[in-house]
């Protein structure tokens, strides 16, 4: 399923932007006149086995051994290419995952900080469109567990 069905099919208020291409989310932020603590950078991780989505501001990076602990797990580590089209497939573009687990029946957890933005800004499947809505949207959709596990960069 695409976002922008996805995000209609669950009744979200939310804008869709086209912007010039960005691999990051920095230069998401960047792109979009945000700072990058509103931007939010998914990254899979692989933990004993399984698959967790993390949800952090993109102007942070995951902090492995904390994520391990918060995880209850005895290793923790990046998901390499080849894993995330293994998991997004054609959904979306590699990179530019959309941070809601759900969508892709993978379990999720955020990162505490983003609790702090009252709306939130992410990369919508492309390197050339992004979505804006509420967090409270977001949190909604995302249904993550919380955790501390994201560090400034």
């Amino acid at each position: 399923m695409d976002l922008k069905s996805y995000l209609d099919e669950n009744g979200v208020q939310y804008q869709w932007e086209t912007h010039p291409t960005t691999y990051t989310a920095q230069d998401l932020a960047h792109a979009e006149h945000v700072s990058g603590h509103k931007v939010i950078k998914p990254v899979l991780v692989q933990a004993d086995g399984r698959y967790v989505l993390c949800a952090l501001p993109a102007s942070h990076r995951v902090d492995l051994e904390s994520l391990r602990q918060e995880l209850r797990a005895e290793d923790a580590r990046l998901a390499d290419e080849q894993e995330l089209r293994r998991m997004f497939g054609d959904d979306c573009e590699l990179g530019a995952e959309p941070p809601i687990g759900s969508m892709f029946d993978i379990p999720m957890i955020m990162d505490e900080s983003l609790f702090a933005d009252e709306q939130v800004t992410f990369q919508a499947g492309t390197h050339e469109d992004a979505v804006t809505m509420s967090f409270f949207d977001f949190f909604r959709l995302a249904k993550p567990t919380v955790g501390h596990f994201g560090r400034p960069a």
